[in-house]
Order: C-alpha cells, then structure tokens, then sequence
C-alpha cells in the first residue's frame, strides 16, 4: 500500500471514530438525567465536560505532533481512548460518568493531530481541499448521534462505550501500519518558540471566528439531542437521528469552505458565513416553537458552520505555513472552548428563565461581531494573498 495516498483516509477515519467517542455523551444525556435524576445544568455539565480536555490539549499535541509525528502521537491518543471508554462503561454515578468523560475528552485532540499530519504531507494549493477533506472526520459525531441510542436501547447504555472500542483498535493498526512518518523539522522549536505565534494578530483573529464557527458546530452537535427532547418530547433515538443530521450536514459543507476557499479566498466565505449564522440564530430566538422553522434555521447554521469551519482552516496554513502545527493546536483549542461553554450556559439559561431564547441571541451576537471583524480586518485587502499580512 502507497502509505502517502492512504494518508487522507486513513487519518479522516481515524478521526471520525475519535469524535464519535468525543460526542459519546451527547445522546446518552436525557437517559443519564432520568438515571441520576440531574437538573438541566447538570445534564449539560455532563456532555460539556469532555469537550474541555479535548479543546486544552489540542494546542500541545499540535506542537507535539510537529516534533515526533502524526504516525506516532496519533497511535497513542487511539491507544489512550480504550481506557477511558471501559471504565465510563462500569460507572455506576453521576461523579464516576464524570470523572472517565474528563479523560474521554482527549478524543477530541485528534483533530489538531490529524490536520498536523496532513498539512505537513499535502503540497500549499492543495491544503485547502485536503484539510477540509480530513475535517470530515467532523462526521464522528453524527455517528455517536445516530449509533449510541440504538446500542444503549439493544444491549444497554454500558456498552454504548465498551462498543466504541472494536474501531478504535482497528484504527490503531491502521494509523501504525499504513501511515508514513512526518519529515522531520529542520530546526527543532523549544516550547517556548512554538508559542511565539501568540504575538501575531491573526492567531486571535483566526482563534474568535473558529471559536464561533467551530463552536457552533460542536454545541449543536452535543446538545441538539437534549434541546429536542426538552423543546419538542422527542425520544432519544430520533433526537439523536435529527442532530446526526445536523452534523453530517455541516460535515459535508466543510470540505466546500476548504474548496471555496482556495478558489475565491476565505475572507470573502467567511463574511457569508457571518452573515448567515447572525439571521439563523435570530430565526431560532423568536420561532423555536415550531421544529419546522427551528428544523430549517438550523440546518442554515449547520452549512454555514461547516463551511466557516473550513474557510479559517485554509487560512491556518496560508497565513502561519512554518508553524502551522502551533496555530492549529491553539485555533483548535479555542473552537474547542467554543463548543465546551454554550451548552452549560444553556443548562443555566433554562433553569433560570425558563426558555432557551437568550442562549440564541447571544450566538447572533457573536455571529455579528465576528462578520465585522473579518471585514476590518480582510475585507479592505481581499484582493491580496492572506500571507503578505501574516504579522
């Protein structure tokens, strides 16, 4: 097998199967509420948690994976995740669920190696189609979301984690076997050299929109399922089959930001990006009543999330080609964050007022603030290659 082509599937698997671990609470939450008997923040607490780990440590393991390669720190996350899973499936308590989802939320770290990994392997003007062709290990988390209820429903919610293990082995051996190794740097960065990206202004830049786009992505991915079940009384085998699409929608446009991105710039993707997911969330604050203007309002988030995911991933590479591993890490931990707060700060929202509406208003909010900012920022020098701005 020619180790350089199976790359891109290879690791797009790899990392579909990470995340279907990552989001493995997401559609369990409603039967863990009745189990324990959780407030809605609690709930929320629960599929939030494992987002937390995953968004911290994607900045070390993206510069980690620069230095001793994807092959080898890939193969040790997969490695890693069997841990977790077991004992999450003998937890007998909220405290235990708990404790194995902060270590499950390791799984979520895949993404910063495996974009690492690519980028690396993939010539510049292909970078965009690539990465977003990884991304679409995204996917992961509609696999949770269709597959999780169904085992939990036949063979009971323990192995609904046990089960997750079968294709994480048989990714190990995949990504140990048939993955080449990374070139090696040519100058080896210390920590602190790594870190010297956090000087330039786009590293933010590029860090708020993932952060929102990204975040999008992840918060509707894991609490769709309860937000159904509580606005419409769905159950949770066909709340999880509405969020799964929610997901794979996005998924697919993702790699279409990557494309459009490398066509038309990803400046000008992004502000219909913006613009889009400021009107969706409004259309959800004030019509969530009815499931089918919420349906459609946010299957528009969905595309524009994927496709905003992809846009600032081309311009990662474009914008930092020396120290992508570095500014992938940290843009992939802030979109992480993005998808750790708002659920638990729905769960408060909730309890609190009794409705989701203010939860809505304020992703319009960060929506609208992020099209400003790109427009500032990009829009007088769309024209000019992203790089020549850089610092």
């Amino acid at each position: 097998m020619n180790k350089q082509k199976a790359l891109l599937p290879i690791t797009t698997l790899a990392m579909t199967f990470s995340f279907a671990v990552w989001a493995v609470f997401s559609p369990l939450a409603s039967t863990f509420q009745e189990m324990y008997g959780l407030t809605s923040t609690q709930k929320s607490i629960l599929v939030a948690i494992p987002v937390l780990l995953g968004s911290i440590m994607r900045l070390p393991l993206g510069i980690w994976t620069d230095r001793i390669g994807g092959r080898r720190l890939f193969s040790l996350l997969l490695l890693f995740l069997i841990v977790p899973l077991i004992g999450a499936g003998f937890a007998d308590s909220y405290a235990m669920l708990m404790f194995w989802a902060f270590f499950i939320g390791m799984a979520g770290t895949s993404f910063a190696i495996s974009v690492t990994f690519v980028s690396r392997l993939t010539p510049p003007e292909k970078q965009g189609t690539a990465l977003g062709i990884n991304a679409m290990g995204n996917f992961g988390t509609a696999v949770a979301s269709f597959s999780i209820p169904s085992i939990a429903a036949a063979f009971g919610v323990s192995w609904a984690f046990w089960g997750m293990i079968i294709p994480i082995v048989i990714m190990l051996i995949l990504v140990w076997f048939f993955t080449p190794d990374m070139p090696k740097p040519k100058q080896q960065k210390t920590m602190r050299e790594s870190l010297s990206v956090l000087k330039y202004k786009h590293t933010w830049t590029l860090s708020l929109f993932y952060f929102v786009t990204f975040g999008a992505f992840v918060a509707f991915g894991i609490y769709l399922p309860s937000l159904l079940v509580d606005l419409y009384g769905l159950t949770p085998v066909d709340a999880g089959m509405r969020a799964a699409g929610f997901t794979v929608l996005a998924t697919l446009a993702r790699p279409v930001g990557g494309n459009l991105g490398d066509k038309i710039g990803a400046e000008r993707v992004l502000t219909f990006v913006y613009a889009g997911m400021t009107i969706g969330a409004l259309v959800i604050a004030f019509w969530m009543e009815n499931i089918w203007v919420m349906t459609a309002a946010c299957l528009l988030l969905a595309v524009m999330s994927g496709l905003g995911n992809g846009a600032v991933f081309k311009l990662v590479p474009q914008l930092f080609p020396a120290e992508t591993g570095a500014v992938t890490g940290l843009v992939g931990a802030w979109g992480g964050l993005g998808g750790f707060f708002p659920p638990i700060l729905m769960g408060i929202i909730k309890d609190v007022t009794g409705s989701y509406v203010l939860g809505f208003m304020l992703l319009s909010l960060f929506t609208l603030i992020c099209f400003l900012l790109n427009r500032i920022v990009f829009g007088k020098k769309a024209g000019e290659p992203a790089n020549r701005y850089a610092s």
